[in-house]
């Protein structure tokens, strides 16, 4: 356990071209969902936990998404622009590194919806956290249990938290969601550029410091229109995070 942490960031980069023709014009992080933005929806859960400071990386249409933050106090956004070339994941994160501390962060990403259960998602991960046994700490959900997805799952997860990815296996039980905590230690010797975070997951993996927490709430993954909609039925009713 540690700290609850202090900063997070918000990949909100991507294209989004599975969800048009709505992001034709508009960004996928706000597209919204039962009135909401996405990109509202995941800085709220950040907010929820304490974090004060958040970073947002920006690219496809990102003037419009400093626009829609103008007026938002909490958490205080820093942004990460990525104009001249698209970073994916890890190279987005590792470019972002300077605005994130020294300490374990919370990285979410924008086309995802979730909805807590016992207790904070985030809150979890940071009580689940152990500093001297992992570099990065992912928040899992069931296949079986997870709406808008139709894949076939990315990691097991054992009795003690520790991760493997399923490769060339034809399933595994549980997906990543996209919300995890990462210690800065995890991009030591990372390349320049683009690149996955899914390197850094399996490098980690390999020394044994890659773990998870399943997830005990509500999560959806928002990639296509028709996942859209499906997440309106489910998160209609809901209240964004307070």
């Amino acid at each position: 356990m540690i700290e609850l942490p202090t900063h997070g960031m918000v990949l909100a980069a991507g294209l989004g071209l599975r969800m048009r023709p709505i992001t034709e014009n508009l960004p996928k992080p706000l597209v919204p969902l039962a009135g909401r933005t996405l990109l509202d929806r995941a800085l709220d859960h950040l907010q929820a936990v304490e974090v004060t400071s958040a970073t947002v990386n920006l690219h496809y249409l990102g003037q419009m998404i400093e626009d829609n933050l103008a007026t938002r106090e909490k958490p205080k956004i820093t942004y990460s622009w990525e104009s001249d070339l698209l970073l994916e994941t890890g190279g987005g994160v590792s470019a972002a590194l300077p605005t994130l501390g020294k300490n374990p962060f919370y990285v979410v990403n924008a086309d995802i919806a979730w909805e807590d259960g016992s207790n904070p998602a985030l809150s979890r991960l940071a009580d689940f956290w152990r500093d001297d046994a992992m570099d990065a700490l992912l928040l899992l959900h069931p296949v079986a249990q997870a709406t808008g997805y139709d894949g076939v799952g990315d990691y097991r997860c054992d009795s003690e938290g520790l991760l493997t990815r399923r490769r060339d296996a034809p399933s595994a039980p549980f997906v990543f969601t996209g919300v995890q905590l990462l210690h800065p230690r995890l991009f030591t010797g990372a390349p320049g550029g683009p690149f996955s975070l899914t390197q850094l997951y399996d490098e980690a993996e390999a020394a044994g410091r890659l773990c998870g927490v399943v997830h005990d709430g509500a999560w959806h993954h928002i990639g296509t229109p028709a996942g859209l909609v499906e997440a309106e039925k489910l998160f209609g009713s809901s209240q964004a995070v307070d």
